[in-house]
């Protein structure tokens, strides 16, 4: 029987899409272009809802209320979002990528991807205690 992770991810229902968030908390991290090249360039700053700790949102739920600008992710759009962070799961098994020994689907531990550091904790700040975007440019792959 094969995991649902592993199928094609158009062939998941909800539940199943929503499950594929690792948890890393990366896309809800702000970015700037930068006006000379178009390059996306990611900052140390993080949506207010996020949870920092958890790498989730405080709530989803109602997100779009409180940030509207926020996306939903789907299998129709994913594959044309390029400012994803390269290990996130939903822009992996869209490529038809397996997910990362560190996803908690394969450890079966939602700790394991702040364990081998490719979360946000730890490294963040709150929109809420920042002025300057641009202040807060760091020189990091997300």
């Amino acid at each position: 029987m094969t995991n649902f992770w592993e199928l094609p991810i158009e062939q998941l229902d909800r539940a199943q899409w929503e499950a594929l968030c690792d948890g890393c908390g990366k896309c809800c991290i702000h970015k700037l272009e930068d006006e000379d090249t178009g390059a996306i360039v990611p900052t140390n700053v993080a949506c207010r809802l996020l949870d920092r700790r958890s790498g989730f949102c405080s709530d989803y739920k109602h997100r779009h209320a409180y940030v509207p600008e926020c996306v939903r992710l789907t299998a129709r759009n994913v594959r044309g979002i390029d400012w994803l962070p390269s290990t996130c799961a939903y822009r992996l098994r869209a490529a038809g990528e397996p997910l990362r020994d560190w996803h908690y689907l394969i450890s079966g531990d939602r700790e394991t991807v702040h364990a081998a550091g490719i979360s946000v904790r730890g490294w963040t700040v709150s929109e809420a205690d920042v002025g300057d975007l641009e202040n807060h440019v760091i020189d990091r792959e997300l």
